[in-house]
């Protein structure tokens, strides 16, 4: 007779709610990992902070999610959605061949890295969008302090995308590559349920993360351009409907 294991007490540490429709965090990363922890079907419960810092004695990085698993931090999105794997098999990516496993792995990184810096830069580099997202980002900053420190924040974000090279070329050059990408993303998903064909795998809940944060009120233009893709718009609804519970 096997034995039964309770699972652990999971704790989801991250920034504010988003307070928008089946958006649970602007952050994509927590987004990320509620989906992931919705669809896995496991309970959780939500710890806020009004800055990643405020985490930070769950992990020195100062960076969310966290998640709880007990009394052990998991840090980095990546690596808590191993952990999700572990606590509940099969129900991310149940059926996958291994050679489909690994490039849905691929896929996830490509979401955190490529996608993720169109995202930072729809937020924080575009000036038609930057007003919106310090508006919704520094709600609990005193106000006397918003327009003293928030320039100095921008400034160090718009550096890392320098660095990351995606707005080193300037703001037309970027946006022509984001196009592309999403011209590409929707040849790839036309005619599929999922991003590798018939079943989920990390690589929807990744990808989903990065566009649907794309898809709010905070960056307009860009949600424009996802909206124009019938496809990916199509499956990206698909995807909200099975992961938010």
């Amino acid at each position: 007779m096997s034995q039964h294991h309770p699972l652990p007490h999971l704790t989801l540490c991250e920034l504010a709610d988003a307070a928008l429709p089946h958006v649970e965090s602007y952050s994509p990363f927590c987004l990320k990992i509620h989906r992931a922890l919705q669809l896995a079907g496991l309970p959780y419960e939500r710890r806020f902070g009004a800055m990643p810092a405020s985490h930070k004695r769950h992990n020195p990085q100062e960076q969310v999610p966290i998640l709880l698993v007990g009394d052990e931090p998991v840090h980095d999105s990546t690596a808590i959605l191993h952990r999700i794997e572990q606590l509940a098999p099969g129900k991310l990516q149940a059926g996958l061949t291994p050679q489909q496993v690994g490039e849905a792995w691929l896929w996830e990184e490509f979401a955190d890295t490529s996608l993720n810096g169109f995202l930072v830069a729809a937020r924080w580099a575009d000036d038609r969008n930057w007003l919106a997202t310090r508006a919704a980002y520094f709600t609990t900053m005193p106000p006397p302090l918003v327009p003293v420190i928030t320039p100095l924040i921008r400034k160090r974000v718009l550096k890392s995308l320098h660095a990351r090279d995606v707005w080193r070329a300037g703001p037309e050059t970027c946006w022509a590559r984001f196009t592309a990408i999403l011209d590409h993303l929707e040849a790839h998903i036309t005619g599929k349920t999922y991003w590798l064909g018939n079943t989920r795998s990390v690589a929807d809940i990744a990808i989903f993360a990065q566009l649907h944060s794309l898809r709010t009120p905070l960056t307009p233009w860009q949600h424009g351009e996802v909206v124009r893709r019938p496809a990916l718009t199509a499956w990206l609804d698909r995807i909200d409907a099975e992961t938010h519970r």
